[in-house]
């Protein structure tokens, strides 16, 4: 079935075909929900907010985007919102501390500073000003166009391109000299 046909299945009350329209950008919109709350818990309750967001406000879809983009639009408020009410607690994903260190050899980081790594990012991420984290994130995370971020951040495609840019040398200075960001 095509996106067109699934939106109006969906708009008929079709639970599967919503089941569907989601399931073909599930991935990325639960990873840009990752990338933006820092933990797979809060994570999930992003990503659950946003199919019941979209499910609820699917009549507003005008189709002036593509579905994709207004879901990503949905997830990262959802994501940020959720953000802004547990700001006071860690970011840190308390179920990654239990995880192995395995030594995979001397080619690979191992699990653990794979895991500190991730975890130096999500911090990092949280530094940025929020129109820097959501466009790099919308853009190295979710892989979305600069034409499409532009769209949902309302703003034109050069701005955003100055705002990745500019993410990225703040990420640099936050990370240290030992990253590659550009």
């Amino acid at each position: 079935m095509s996106e067109s046909e699934l939106i109006a299945a969906c708009r008929l009350g079709d639970h599967r075909a919503f089941a569907d329209l989601v399931g073909r950008y599930r991935t990325n919109a639960w990873h840009v929900c990752l990338q933006i709350t820092g933990n797979t818990h809060d994570a999930e309750d992003a990503f659950q907010d946003t199919v019941t967001a979209a499910w609820q406000n699917l009549h507003r879809f005008r189709g002036e985007a593509r579905f994709n983009t207004w879901l990503h639009r949905i997830a990262v408020n959802a994501a940020l919102a959720l953000v802004r009410r547990r700001k006071p607690t860690s970011s840190l994903d308390d179920d990654t501390t239990d995880e192995p260190g395995i030594d995979l050899g001397h080619d690979q980081p191992r699990i653990d500073d794979r895991l500190v790594t991730a975890s130096l990012v999500h911090q990092a991420l949280n530094e940025l000003p929020e129109d820097f984290r959501v466009a790099i994130v919308l853009a190295e995370f979710a892989d979305l166009p600069y034409a499409d971020i532009a769209e949902h951040q309302g703003v034109s495609v050069a701005t955003v391109k100055t705002r990745i840019h500019r993410a990225r040398k703040q990420l640099a200075v936050l990370l240290g000299p030992r990253t590659d960001l550009h």
